[in-house]
């Protein structure tokens, strides 16, 4: 089966690598994550590879933060993403720049400005990776009492999409004139305010910052659970996902698609990107050796710890080699709570087996093999529509990302699949996604009329 289209590639960048003892394998990067020359490199490279973003995820509190704590860890400090990225705009030219920022802990205006600015910056290569935060303890560092319930996240998150997206248009495209003396002027008949009041919003505008280059940088949503899917489905222009298996993410796709399409949105218009952790080898043998490795080099309270974030509940007290207990749903992460569960039910996994499995890809797809069978893996999704691209996830830096640079995307390329060449400048170009038009422009046509 063939599809027209070439498949999205892009890199899930996180410091230490993904694997949760990716950083101490001998040959992952010793130095810390604010160390700025390496992502300068780990970008540049990804960038050589002609993949379309980077990404960088983030959450407004400090994870597995209880206290005095005496366990070795990384030292895990990192960047405000769109910092990050407004830097990393001058040291590259093509690969997309998106950044994470929450919805619940944030102003509308805020993420407008930063997101327009970075979209400026760049020349066209920004992306918002749109989410509500599911930390508990963030609610603890802006005063808030408790955080907020699930669905009231989710609500209040398409309400600031709208409001974001209504800054974005407050300036049309071009709101310039020279006068008689040659000046560049502004007109201010081409800015308009937005004039919002809604539930959780109320927002006059016109944003301070001109409209971005690609209208829209473009947004990115990363929820599985129903309320995050139809969020997605009015909202993204890129959807990242967790789906350990070819089932569930076709599933997931197919859903997305439909709930797009019944949006009044063109469904081909939403990149559906799982996430993916390549182990490889230059042999079977070697990849399954690489992966062991990893895995010794994880303590089980510690991948036990790393399970009790991710399915929200603590299983410190419990057995290791006993089963999961039952689990109480959370206010916090609902759609990777569930998919842990289930695949504990699935495969029949004790806690220890669970945890190694979050430890190995946090719940992603993993793949261990040769760059040929890395390459014939996700050649499988996305010719079955499981998948219009991937995020790749590194198991440790910066190896792990130069073995899939230099081993499976000459693969990709010798079959087609991925891109030889950028096709456009800016994100939207390279994502193959249209530029929105310029609404403000359109209601001032409007109202002449």
């Amino acid at each position: 089966m063939a599809r027209n289209e070439k498949l999205k590639l892009g890199l899930f960048l996180f410091a230490h690598g993904h694997h949760v003892g990716g950083w101490r394998h001998p040959k992952a990067d010793p130095s810390t994550a604010m160390d700025f020359s390496k992502y300068i490199n780990w970008v540049q490279t990804a960038e050589r590879a002609l993949f379309d973003t980077v990404f960088l995820a983030d959450t407004p509190a400090m994870m597995g933060y209880k206290g005095a704590n005496t366990q070795e860890r990384p030292y895990s400090g990192y960047f405000d993403p769109v910092t990050l990225l407004s830097a990393l705009s001058t040291a590259t030219s093509h690969i997309g720049l998106i950044a994470t920022a929450t919805t619940t802990y944030d102003e509308p205006y805020h993420i407008a400005r930063r997101f327009a600015s970075l979209d400026h910056l760049s020349g066209g290569r920004a992306g918002w990776n749109l989410v509500t935060s599911w930390v508990e303890a963030a609610s603890l560092n802006f005063g808030r009492g408790a955080h907020p319930d699930h669905v009231i996240r989710y609500e209040r998150a398409l309400e600031f999409f709208k409001v974001v997206t209504g800054l974005w248009d407050t300036w049309e495209d071009d709101p310039t004139y020279l006068d008689a003396q040659g000046r560049v002027c502004l007109d201010f008949k081409k800015v308009h305010p937005l004039n919002h009041t809604g539930k959780h919003f109320s927002v006059q505008g016109p944003l301070n910052v001109p409209r971005p280059p690609q209208g829209h940088p473009v947004v990115v949503q990363a929820g599985a659970s129903d309320s995050g899917r139809d969020v997605a489905a009015q909202s993204a222009d890129v959807v990242f996902v967790a789906y350990p298996t070819f089932e569930e993410a076709r599933d997931f796709y197919q859903d997305i698609k439909q709930r797009v399409a019944r949006h009044g949105r063109n469904p081909d218009h939403v990149k559906i990107m799982p996430g993916v952790s390549p182990i490889i080898g230059r042999t079977q043998e070697e990849a399954e050796q690489l992966l062991a490795q990893l895995q010794n080099e994880v303590p089980v309270h510690e991948a036990v710890q790393a399970l009790s974030t991710r399915i929200d509940f603590d299983l410190s007290l419990y057995p290791v080699d006993g089963p999961l207990p039952e689990i109480p749903e959370t206010n916090g992460g609902k759609s990777r709570q569930k998919l842990l569960v289930e695949m504990a039910k699935r495969d029949n996994l004790n806690i220890r087996q669970l945890a190694q499995r979050v430890a190995t890809s946090r719940g992603f797809f993993s793949i261990v093999g040769t760059p040929e069978k890395i390459a014939d893996e996700l050649e499988y999704l996305f010719v079955n529509y499981a998948a219009d691209g991937f995020n790749i996830m590194p198991p440790y830096m910066s190896d792990g990302l130069d073995d899939f640079v230099n081993l499976v995307v000459p693969i990709l390329q010798q079959r087609g699949l991925f891109r030889t060449g950028y096709e456009g400048q800016t994100l939207r170009e390279n994502l193959g996604l249209p530029r929105p038009p310029d609404r403000a422009a359109q209601l001032d046509v409007q109202q002449a009329a």
